[in-house]
This record gives C-alpha cells, structure tokens and sequence, in this order.
C-alpha cells in the first residue's frame, strides 16, 4: 500500500518510521509513505496557502489552488482521497478494514477553519472523522487513521500479534488479558487460563467479551444478531449488576 499525506506540517511525521510496528512495516516496503507539504505548490511569492473567509467570519480558510495542485502532484486512477474533518464520516473497524485494502490512500491534513469547500465538492472522495471533537489540524488525525490500517496488512503483524481477537474487530469489545505472575497482591488470574483446556478458555473469552461490551459499551450490541443464548448470558449480568 502507498498513503500520501498531504500537509502544511511534514516534520510532524518525521519519527514515524522509528515507531514499532509501523516502522517495521515501513522498513520491510510493506507501506510506502511519502509526507507532502502542502505550501510547497502556492503560487504565492510568500507561500501563503490561506486567506480570510467570504461572508466574514473568524479564522483563515485553506485557499483551493496549493490544494488543488497538492493533489494533482500524487493522484492516480487507483487513489481515494481522504479528507480529515470533524464533519466527516466516523470511522470505526468496519472502515477501517475496508480502507486496508485499498492500494493507495492520500490523506489531506486541513488546517485553521477548514479549507474551500469546492476542494471537498469535487476533488474529495471522503470525509473521515476520528470522533466528534475538533482538533487543530488533521495531522493526528491522519497518524490514528495510518496506524489503524498499516496493522491490517498482510505481513505487518505476526500470529502471535494477531488482531483478530481484539476489540471492535468481531464487534466485540476485546475479552480481559492476564499475564504473569499468576497472582499479584492477592489477586489471582482466572483458573481457566491456566487449565491447558482450549474450548473452553475459547468460550470463556467469548463470555467475557460479551460481558465487557454490556458493562462498557452496551449501544454495540444493538447492532449485533445475538444468539439466545447470549441473550441469557447478559440477562443475567444485568441482573447481577
């Protein structure tokens, strides 16, 4: 996969490529990715990229033409365009895996109170939200969007790295992870870990998944088709709160 950024704050990607898995993916060409700044296709003498908004109003606004160019420079037939923006689509796991099998992703960082709007009409595939907060600028953004996806890739992360079990991924949140020692100030991890039996920690996991999304985040499981059974399971944790 290649992911180009484009934005006016380049070195704030700059340790990117040192970061653990990312940087091992980087390292092994399983991504490629390229920061471009955005100021460096204004026109302007002084490469100003940003003006005071029609209308009046507070702050500066992206102007259209270093946008326009920064997007042209790294578009081709196969890219989706993504703009960063508290307005946009929220992402969730199921975005995300659809994203990971793109071939390439560029990522536009706004900045100050946005950018012109005809950029986002007819050069923008997508807006992306990553909650519904403003920041900044889209530069975190971007980097909670490329780590969420890099791990996804075939050869990124290892079996005993797996994803596949974690929270969101299945629609459920991730079950409890204990590790050694096996008791730590009194406080014990749960037997069935220990028992060697895997059917039933498989099912113990599964359990406690289910419960930790009823206690933590109970609107997922409106969006679930759960079995009977499941349906008891939580009964009775309700009923036991």
């Amino acid at each position: 996969m290649k992911i180009d950024i484009l934005t006016l704050f380049p070195d704030f990607f700059s340790n990117l490529s040192s970061w653990s898995i990312i940087g091992r993916a980087i390292g092994e060409g399983i991504i490629d990715i390229n920061y471009i700044d955005i100021r460096s296709f204004s026109k302007n003498k002084h490469r100003k990229v940003d003006d005071y908004p029609f209308g009046g109003g507070p702050g500066m606004v992206m102007t259209p033409q270093p946008l326009f160019d920064a997007i042209n420079s790294v578009k081709s037939n196969s890219s989706r365009i993504i703009y960063l923006s508290p307005q946009g689509k929220k992402l969730n796991q199921k975005l995300v895996n659809e994203l990971s099998s793109e071939d390439h992703l560029v990522l536009l960082c706004g900045h100050y109170e946005g950018i012109d709007n005809r950029i986002i009409d007819n050069y923008i595939d997508e807006e992306i939200s990553i909650g519904d907060y403003v920041l900044t600028g889209g530069e975190i953004p971007a980097m909670v969007l490329m780590d969420s996806i890099i791990r996804l890739l075939p050869g990124v992360l290892s079996s005993e790295e797996s994803y596949s079990d974690e929270s969101h991924f299945d629609g459920l949140l991730e079950h409890p992870q204990y590790t050694r020692p096996r008791e730590f100030q009194g406080l014990k991890v749960p037997e069935i870990l220990l028992s060697g039996n895997h059917e039933k920690i498989k099912e113990w996991r599964y359990y406690e998944s289910l419960k930790a999304t009823f206690l933590k985040r109970p609107e997922i499981l409106e969006k679930l088709e759960l079995s009977e059974e499941d349906r008891k399971f939580i009964t009775s944790i309700r009923n036991n709160k």
